[in-house]
C-alpha cells in the first residue's frame, strides 16, 4: 500500500468529510496465529458513492465473531472469548463503547455465556436486553443493560434438550442464533441440532426470557436451522437450514409468536443439488419485502430469491460468486442498496450492489482484508 493511499484511508476513517450517506462498518472475527486477527475492525462507508475504506482496528479482543450495535449507536456487544472469576478463559458477552468519530472501541465490562461455544449475539428494540447463543452447549441467555452500556449476569438461561435426524450433526441441542419479533415481544432461537426455532418470551425490563407456548416451529428434518430474518410486513419468517442447504419460509402469527411452514426451497441451483460438504450460513430479507439473500458456504455464492409478499414463498433467482471463501455472513447496507460479504477463510470482504428492480448483486470490483471476517454491521451516521 503506498503512502498516499494511507494517508486517504487514515483520513477517511477520522473525519466525516464524505458526502451523502455515511456509515461505520464493524467486522468481527474469529482470532488465530494462522490468520492474524487481533479484534474488531471498523470501516468507513459511503451509500452514495459505494466507497468502502479499508479496515482498522477498533478494538483488541479474542474471537469477538458476532456483534450485535445498541439503538442508540453509543454501545456495541460482541459474543467473545472472556476471563472468567477463576482466572481461567470462557466464552461470553462484550460490551464496549462506541466513539462515533473515530469508530474505536473501548471495553465495559464482560459476562459469562453460562454454556459452552457462544456463536451470536443480539440486542432487543428497546436496547435493555441482550441475548447470546452457544452452540457447542446448545443453549440460550439472556442479560439486562444497564444504563451505562454494561451487560449484567445472565438474566435466564435455557438449556436446550433433545437431538435431531443426523446422528453426526444432531447428536444434542446446537442453538445458533437468537432474533428479535417485529414488535419486540418474542425472541426466536435457531437450534440446528434439534431442527427447531424455540420460542421465548422477552421481558425487557428485567432482561429475561420465559418459553413461550407454543414452544417452537419446525424445519424439515435433518435441515439444521442455523440464522432467521423477518420479513418486513412483519407476516413471514426465513430460516436458513445450515444442512440441508434450505430455506423455510414460515407463516408468523405475531399475537401467539406462532411459526406455520409455508414451503422449503433450496439455496442452490439445480445442478448443483445433492453435492456434499455444504453449508448455508446467513439469512436476510431485503427492506422492500421483494427479495431475500442466503449466503451457501463451500459453493461460496449468495443465493438471491424473490419474495411474493402476498404469500412469502421464494422463487431461486441467482447464485452469484461471492468473490472469496466460506461467506460466513452477509449484511445490507440499511438503504438495502448494497449488500458486503464477509469471507471466513479468505480473510476479505467483498462489497456488492444491490439491483433494486430485480434484486440481484453484481461484484463492485471493491474488496478490502479483514482476517478472520465473519461477521458485518453497519451503524449510520447521518
Amino acid at each position: 500500500m503506498t503512502r498516499a493511499t494511507l494517508a486517504f484511508t487514515f483520513a477517511a476513517l477520522t473525519t466525516t468529510a464524505i458526502a451523502g450517506e455515511n456509515f461505520l462498518v464493524y467486522f468481527g472475527t474469529n482470532t488465530n496465529a494462522k490468520n492474524g486477527s487481533k479484534g474488531i475492525y471498523v470501516a468507513r462507508f459511503n451509500s452514495a458513492s459505494g466507497e468502502l475504506t479499508t479496515p482498522e482496528l477498533a478494538a483488541e479482543a479474542g474471537n469477538p465473531g458476532f456483534l450485535a450495535i445498541h439503538p442508540s449507536k453509543k454501545y456495541l456487544y460482541a459474543s467473545s472469548d472472556i476471563a472468567l472469576p477463576d482466572g481461567k478463559k470462557g466464552g461470553g458477552i462484550s460490551s464496549f463503547s462506541i466513539d462515533l468519530k473515530s469508530g474505536k472501541l473501548t471495553l465495559i465490562n464482560q459476562a459469562s455465556a453460562v454454556g459452552a461455544g457462544p456463536c451470536h449475539v443480539n440486542v432487543d428494540k428497546t436496547g435493555k436486553l441482550a441475548t447470546i447463543a452457544n452452540y457447542g452447549s446448545g443453549s440460550v441467555a439472556s442479560y439486562a443493560i444497564k444504563f451505562d452500556g454494561s451487560v449484567s449476569e445472565a438474566a435466564s438461561f435455557f438449556q436446550h434438550e433433545g437431538s435431531g435426524a443426523d446422528p453426526k450433526r444432531q447428536a444434542g441441542p446446537h442453538a445458533h442464533s437468537v432474533n428479535f419479533s417485529p414488535d419486540n415481544r418474542f425472541s426466536f432461537a435457531c437450534d440446528l441440532g434439534l431442527d427447531k426455532v424455540l420460542i421465548y418470551k422477552i421481558d425487557p425490563a428485567t432482561g429475561k426470557m420465559t418459553p413461550n407456548d407454543p414452544a417452537f416451529g419446525k424445519v424439515p428434518a435433518g435441515g439444521g436451522p442455523r440464522h432467521l430474518a423477518f420479513h418486513p410486513s412483519g407476516k413471514f419468517v426465513f430460516v436458513n437450514n445450515e444442512m440441508a442447504m434450505s430455506e423455510t419460509v414460515f407463516a408468523y402469527d405475531a399475537e401467539k409468536g406462532a411459526l406455520t411452514e409455508i414451503e422449503t426451497v433450496s439455496t442452490l441451483p439445480e445442478a448443483d443439488r445433492g453435492m456434499k460438504g455444504l453449508s448455508t450460513a446467513e439469512t436476510l430479507a431485503h427492506p422492500n419485502g421483494r427479495f431475500v439473500y442466503v449466503s451457501n458456504r463451500t459453493h461460496d455464492t449468495i443465493a438471491v430469491f424473490t419474495c411474493d409478499p402476498a404469500t412469502g414463498k421464494l422463487t431461486l433467482i441467482q447464485n452469484v460468486p461471492v468473490e472469496g471463501k466460506i461467506p460466513r455472513n452477509i449484511c445490507l447496507d440499511p438503504t438495502g442498496k448494497w449488500l458486503i460479504a464477509a469471507h471466513q477463510d479468505s480473510g476479505t470482504a467483498a462489497l456488492f450492489k444491490v439491483y433494486q428492480d430485480s434484486g440481484k448483486l453484481t461484484f463492485t470490483g471493491t474488496k478490502v482484508n479483514v482476517p478472520g471476517s465473519i461477521c458485518v454491521r453497519f451503524l449510520a451516521l447521518d
